[in-house]
């Protein structure tokens, strides 16, 4: 195997628990805010939450959280959740969007060395069911009244559940009543028993091709993870003003990405915000209030705020001057790219003065969509269209994609500062290592990796040998030793002909198109390749009207020559990358994009290929229909 490794970055050793880090904070700066509340703006009668607004810089919409502040809520939590019967080992399940509470309850549960089960609150009750029963979770926190009723569904299937906690009902304030009388030598006594090694969270896999597994994810290995960015990476979080590290998570913190940014966060003594959804509706007003220092995203992210840029300059009759400016921000930073590798003397004058002359009228305004503070975004959880990280990068920020699994608790590579390769997701992270195996296997080793699936032992002996893990993806090592992942080894199409493929870096290209939301490539044991598709609404919508066609209904637009002729454009420009025996030669335009209430899509947003495939099998035979 060819193998890649980056040296640990010197530090100290995690011995103890991963709460243990809040509470030397608090010991050691008691007033550094590490978390915000948001509250809304205040009225004239608010004057305190006006005075802490401003003590931050921005709009008065986010109440800051000392250390010290923090750790007392978190001790006093931990204490009611002893009253209610939780004991050191016992699995507690964490069934919610992503909000203040759920770090809250994330520390005190690790301070009293119980083990949080993260579960997505858009899970069926039969996912719920099989989660809550393996994990034999003790109790189950859960943010509203339909999420109660889901796990009540199926309390008659879990005999060890004994509490259901609803956030929306005050369950914070109940519990820590609860606890008023425990002294707090009783937490600490069990925080001190925790190691590196125990258990702190059992987090299940997508489950893009079965049922999801639960990954034993230690305290050394979220804190590996954790100093391993933050050793990497510290200097790219830093405000440009000098003021606090910042970030809004958003991330699912069912995920085991959001939960690694929010662990390196309180360790690295960075300011935290939390925003529930992902939507560029819920999202794009917190950041302008909130004002990140940096940010960790999905793809997703970046292609909603780009399309929503693009379609807002094309209304406002500004597309020529957008789509401009794109062009220049693409070759500015793949020229800087080529300077960094001494393959390139970097951006031209004449490149250099059109960049400039574009950084005030659109640069600085994405910027602006952003919080204004932005420099460095981290980006992973899929594949980032090399295009438009240039865009972005090309306008102003620093873009780090990086790759992971559950079972390397988040990232396990990422470029570095200052050698950005766009396309790739760059080297190992410090004291990590990455090989290939013979058949393009990608296999990854270090301190982040897990230790093993709940009750799988097989799986486990499978999947782990000498250290490294089979991730279960195809990848390339390039020259100066940046990884590419290539695709899944599951996924691989095999057509009738004997043909292998790998379809993602097909769906990527035709996902490209403004047009196209999400694309299923498939073809096996078939005669050749073909694809389903699906739109994206409000880039239809403008597409239509731009069009003259805003009177068709959702059906007569699927059949309108003009739409698909465009989507062909899409299909045909993707196929240029691959030879005639790999490219699309057909494709169905679907009426609805595919969705997690269908159960089609991960809550991750990573395609059901089984699910989408016998969901539509009617629309893929008609594909081969002579």
């Amino acid at each position: 195997m060819r193998e890649f490794t980056t040296p640990a970055v010197a530090g100290p050793e995690a011995t103890g628990g991963l709460a243990d880090s809040l509470y030397d904070t608090a010991e050691r700066t008691p007033d550094l805010v590490q978390l915000a509340r948001r509250v809304g703006p205040p009225g004239p009668a608010d004057p305190a939450e006006h005075r802490d607004g401003h003590r931050f810089g921005h709009r008065d919409e986010w109440r800051g959280v000392t250390a010290r502040e923090f750790r007392d809520e978190v001790l006093a939590l931990a204490k009611g959740l002893l009253t209610r019967g939780v004991r050191y080992g016992d699995r507690v399940a964490l069934m919610s969007r992503t909000r203040y509470e759920w770090t809250l309850f994330d520390y005190a549960l690790w301070s009293i060395g119980a083990i949080t089960v993260p579960v997505y609150p858009t899970a069926a009750a039969e996912q719920v069911r099989w989660i809550l029963a393996e994990t034999q979770a003790v109790a189950c926190l859960v943010e509203d009244e339909d999420a109660a009723m889901t796990v009540g569904a199926v309390c008659d299937a879990l005999p060890d559940l004994t509490g259901i906690w609803q956030l929306d009902r005050d369950c914070v304030a109940a519990i820590t009543e609860d606890g008023r009388d425990v002294p707090d030598s009783l937490v600490h006594r069990q925080r001190l028993g925790v190691t590196a090694g125990n258990v702190a969270t059992v987090v299940y896999t997508s489950g893009t091709t079965g049922r999801p597994k639960g990954c034993l994810i230690t305290h050394a290995n979220l804190a590996a993870e954790a100093d391993a960015l933050l050793g990497g990476w510290r200097e790219a979080f830093h405000d440009t003003g000098g003021g606090q590290p910042s970030t809004l998570l958003f991330l699912p913190l069912a995920h085991v990405y959001g939960r690694a940014v929010q662990v390196a966060a309180i360790r690295g003594g960075f300011r935290i915000g939390h925003v529930p959804e992902v939507s560029t509706d819920a999202l794009l007003p917190a950041m302008e209030s909130f004002r990140p220092t940096f940010l960790h995203v999905v793809p997703y992210v970046f292609e909603k705020i780009f399309q929503q840029a693009r379609r807002a300059a094309e209304d406002a009759g500004r597309g020529e001057l957008f789509e401009q400016a794109r062009q220049v921000a693409v070759d500015w930073a793949a020229a800087r790219e080529q300077k960094a590798f001494g393959r390139g003397p970097g951006p031209s004058p004449k490149l250099r003065l059109r960049h400039l002359a574009y950084e005030r009228t659109v640069y600085q305004r994405l910027r602006a969509v952003l919080g204004g503070r932005v420099r460095s975004v981290m980006c992973g959880g899929s594949a980032l269209r090399r295009e438009l990280g240039l865009f972005f990068t090309g306008a102003g920020l620093h873009l780090y994609e990086g790759y992971g699994l559950t079972e390397t608790s988040a990232a396990i590579t990422a470029n570095p500062i200052g050698r950005q390769k766009l396309g790739t997701v760059g080297h190992p992270l410090p004291g990590s290592s990455v090989a290939l195996a013979d058949d393009g296997e990608v296999w990854v080793r270090g301190g982040s990796v897990f230790g093993g699936y709940l009750n799988h032992p097989q799986c486990t002996a499978e999947s782990l040998i000498d250290g490294w893990f089979g991730t279960g993806d195809l990848g390339r090592l390039d020259e100066d030793g940046y990884l590419t992942i290539t695709g899944r080894k599951k996924d691989l199409i095999v057509t009738s002909s004997g043909k292998n493929l790998a379809p993602s870096a097909l769906e990527e290209r035709v996902a490209a198109h403004p047009l196209v939301s999400q694309c299923l490539v498939v073809g096996d044991d078939r005669p050749y390749v073909a694809a389903l598709i699906t739109l994206d609404p409000a880039a239809l919508a403008h597409w239509l009207k731009t069009h003259g066609l805003e009177q068709l209904d959702p059906w007569a637009v699927l059949a309108d020559e003009q739409l698909h002729t465009e989507v062909q454009r899409a299909v045909a420009a993707a196929n240029t990358a691959v030879s005639r025996a790999e490219s699309i030669r057909a494709f169905r335009l679907l009426p609805r994009e595919f969705s997690q209430d269908q159960g089609l899509l991960t809550p991750s947003l990573k395609l059901r290929r089984a699910a989408i495939a016998e969901y539509y099998a009617d629309d893929i035979a008609e594909l081969y229909v002579p």
